[in-house]
């Protein structure tokens, strides 16, 4: 599957799920990851394993139709980090026990993590960033529904942080919730219209689940626009779309966070 649920946002990397600001990659992929300070109102710490770098894609197999779209399991990929500037004034004690969760993270201490970002939500429900760090976390344990209703709250507490939305979508994408995946990207493009990360995963998205290629071609060719590195994969899936023949599903590609 395509392993693209980038997140990026001008960020600097924290630690394996979403620290209080946003949420970028581990390997740390996007420009937008540049000297920034993680603030507990809305940062988002990567995931502590070594798991494939963010632009690692995996390439596309052309299989016949599978039964259900929602039964081809997706390829894990990194949690990324992208702190966000905060307007609000933030807690000392607060940000001091965000940033131990994430240390904790980074150690790969998760179930500390865990309950340090845990104690955050109950205290702070205000504060996305440790919501949405607390959704990654799930997300990356299997607990789907956890992750849904994690990141539905980090949503809803920072309604503007496109970061978000994207690790949103991606979870929704996790739990075959393909409509609501597809909204939650659409929102973090309208959000930051230059994030590229939502542009691939939303490409992949049509491409592999919602069966649509004119449109999977739109994002994937806007993502290239976004991506002045290149990116050789997704020109090739490009290349293959325009190649494909009718009777054709893809159900190989690598998504990214």
């Amino acid at each position: 599957m395509r392993s693209v649920d980038l997140a990026l946002s001008r960020v600097a990397p924290l630690i394996g799920a979403l620290v209080l600001a946003g949420c970028a990659s581990i390997a740390e992929p996007m420009q937008y990851m540049r000297d920034t300070v993680a603030k507990v109102g809305d940062a988002i710490a990567p995931a502590p394993a070594a798991s494939a770098p963010a632009s690692e894609a995996v390439r596309p197999a052309v299989v016949a139709p599978v039964a259900s779209a929602a039964a081809a399991a997706p390829v894990a990929a990194p949690v990324v980090a992208v702190p966000v500037v905060v307007e609000t004034p933030i807690d000392p004690q607060a940000q001091g026990s965000f940033d131990q969760a994430r240390r904790a993270l980074r150690a790969g201490r998760i179930d500390d993590a865990e309950r340090g970002f845990r104690a955050l939500t109950e205290k702070h429900p205000e504060l996305g960033g440790a919501h949405a760090n607390l959704g990654l976390i799930y997300r990356q344990a299997g607990k789907l529904p956890e992750a849904v209703a994690a990141l539905e709250k980090a949503v809803k507490a920072s309604p503007r942080q496109p970061v978000f939305h994207n690790q949103l979508g991606i979870t929704y994408r996790h739990a075959g919730q393909f409509t609501k995946a597809k909204e939650a990207y659409e929102r973090a493009i309208e959000l930051d219209p230059n994030f590229a990360a939502p542009h691939l995963n939303l490409g992949i998205l049509n491409d592999l689940y919602l069966r649509d290629n004119q449109r999977a071609l739109e994002m994937y060719t806007r993502y290239l626009v976004l991506s002045p590195q290149g990116d050789a994969t997704v020109t090739k899936w490009v290349a293959e779309i325009k190649n494909r023949k009718p009777d054709q599903v893809i159900v190989s590609r690598k998504e990214r966070e």
